[in-house]
């Protein structure tokens, strides 16, 4: 019986634990959804839910503003960035794994020690570059940083994810004649679809809604994506339209959101089949 109660009040704890810390994640998301329909510029507010609500700022955001084109800078730089370093990805992925070369071993460990060093810190050198190749104020210099970037960040959960795969299955398709290509393209890339959806969303997200690298390259209002133009905004109105940025907020959240959504299954497939590395 004792042994029961104290389960039992472990699992409540455990439980309580769990809300108190999903209340905390929640609430900033919730105040910004709250302060968009609220009247008026402030987000400060005596009451959580507003007195009255109002579409007004999301009227405003595509009246008064360039978020519409924001909006599809946005997504232009996170497709192109989330199809060019995937394929990036599953090429440098299989290769490790499956190949033994000589220089693997030191690539690996190279690969893992850049991702100890947060990105920002190679910013300098990336804005030399990019300048030296013409490429600044440029949604390819965007899609370049972030292709490559995503290769180094996700290459050892594809890499884990190709080791689970039987060589069986290759061993098979060599026999009946099937080349190198074929092989990769017919049989790896369908096989590797859940760890392929669980890269692609973190790519995408991540281009979604950065802010650094972009602000970093990006000058002109046209060429801005939703988090420059939307900071760019609230800073040049002396900070007075958080009600309206807090709209923006919203909008950016909404297509990352159902992304995650629907493809959930998928993701949560990916994430655990590569846990495995050999």
């Amino acid at each position: 019986m004792r042994r029961g109660t104290a389960h039992t009040a472990k699992l409540s704890l455990s439980y309580l634990i769990l809300i108190v810390l999903s209340l905390i994640s929640l609430f900033p998301a919730l105040w910004i959804v709250m302060s968009s329909f609220k009247v008026g510029n402030s987000l400060f507010s005596d009451t959580f839910i507003p007195r009255a609500f109002t579409f007004e700022h999301y009227m405003n955001l595509f009246q008064n503003t360039r978020y519409p084109q924001w909006f599809l800078n946005t997504l232009k730089v996170a497709a192109l960035s989330t199809i060019f370093g995937t394929f990036l990805l599953l090429l440098s992925s299989y290769a490790i794994s499956r190949y033994r070369f000589v220089g693997r071993r030191t690539t690996l460990t190279t690969l893992l020690v850049l991702q100890m060093f947060p990105g920002f810190m190679a910013m300098i050198a990336i804005y030399v570059l990019l300048n030296t190749m013409g490429l600044l104020n440029s949604h390819w210099a965007l899609v370049l940083v972030y292709s490559s970037g995503a290769m180094v960040t996700n290459v050892f959960v594809a890499k884990g994810f190709f080791d689970t795969i039987p060589r069986s299955l290759e061993d098979a398709a060599r026999i009946d004649g099937a080349s190198h290509l074929r092989l990769f393209f017919s049989i790896m890339i369908p096989l590797s679809r859940p760890m392929l959806t669980y890269a692609g969303l973190m790519i995408f997200n991540g281009c979604f809604v950065d802010f650094i690298f972009a602000d970093l390259i990006l000058r002109t209002e046209e060429q801005r994506t939703l988090a420059v133009g939307l900071y760019r905004m609230v800073s040049q109105r002396n900070s007075t339209e958080f009600t309206l940025f807090a709209a923006g907020a919203v909008l950016v959240a909404l297509p990352v959101t159902m992304l995650f959504l629907f493809l959930q299954r998928f993701l949560v497939e990916g994430l655990t089949a590569g846990a495995t590395k050999g």
